[in-house]
């Protein structure tokens, strides 16, 4: 079959067969852009943001903590001349999910300017979470007095390594089990937190006298405790609803989901405080796969 090709703007019907030479200089032109979007985009993801792990020791707890810290170049080169600071933003993992699959996370604050470090709260010797009912947090307290005492360390180990960074005003980040360590951090040292924002966490209560944004899954096998998401309305509490599940709020989630995050996270951040934003529609967002690659299926 011999396919044409019709020139932008031309009249209805006047088509060139694909070896005139017009057509071929479409297609050429059509395949030099994509070329360099297709470059522009792995440049970005190459050259833009930096990713670094650290395998720390707490000797005082005898225990290690892996980090990853993300950052975009030119704004730590700015940062190490004493242009600028970088604000700071601790990403903390759900449970069974490691804290290098929150790369769309990192990477988001990262392009924005912010030192992202990821922390990796348990290890493969910890005993398995547990539900206590009856108990404060359902038993969970002493996982998330851990989890504060990872990011106190990770804040003072990676300070070393780039102290050209705000770490008295936090922007804490954490999915379900990681959201309930930041709001226990936030909860016990306030002075130190900016912003909280949450996926779903379940168990700490969402209050405090700073901004929380929460994002909430549609998932009945995972619903917060009475008490964790405030109902009705709340100056400093914004409370976004998605379709998607509970385990869907990672890398291993859906584009749509983690496109509408970001869009959401743009607005939080460049609003002040008593913020109203409304939930963004997660439903008619797709999400373009980078130039001259496959976009992977979403999860279902």
């Amino acid at each position: 079959m011999t396919s044409e090709v019709m020139t932008p703007g031309a009249k209805e019907g006047l088509r060139f067969h694909p070896k005139h030479p017009v057509a071929r200089r479409i297609l050429a032109a059509t395949a030099i852009l994509a070329v360099v979007a297709a470059a522009a985009y792995f440049a970005a993801v190459t050259w833009g943001i930096s990713h670094q792990t650290f395998l720390l020791y707490d000797s005082a707890r005898q225990r290690p903590v892996e980090v990853d810290i993300a950052m975009r170049r030119d704004v730590k080169m700015r940062a190490d001349a004493g242009m600028t600071t970088m604000p700071v933003v601790i990403i903390n993992h759900g449970n069974t999910v490691r804290f290098n699959e929150y790369s769309f996370l990192s990477n988001f604050f990262a392009g924005k300017g912010y030192l992202a470090i990821c922390i990796q709260h348990d290890l493969a010797s910890d005993a398995p979470l547990v539900t206590k009912k009856g108990e404060p947090y359902v038993g969970r307290e002493p996982i998330y007095k851990r989890g504060m005492a990872n990011i106190l360390f990770a804040i003072h180990e990676v300070a070393k390594r780039e102290p050209h960074a705000d770490y008295k005003h936090l922007i804490l980040v954490g999915h379900s089990n990681g959201g309930d360590i930041a709001m226990y951090f936030a909860e016990k040292h306030p002075d130190m937190v900016a912003d909280v924002i949450t996926l779903d966490n379940l168990r700490v209560p969402l209050q405090g006298a700073f901004r929380i944004l929460t994002f909430r899954s549609k998932d009945p096998e995972f619903q917060p405790d009475a008490g964790v998401v405030p109902q009705g309305d709340s100056k400093d509490v914004t409370v976004v609803n998605t379709k998607y599940r509970h385990t869907d709020m990672s890398d291993r989630g859906p584009n749509g989901l983690k496109l509408s995050i970001e869009e959401t996270l743009s607005k939080f951040l460049n609003k002040g405080k008593g913020s109203e934003l409304a939930p963004v529609n997660t439903d008619k967002i797709d999400v373009p796969p980078p130039p001259g690659a496959q976009a992977r299926k979403s999860a279902q």
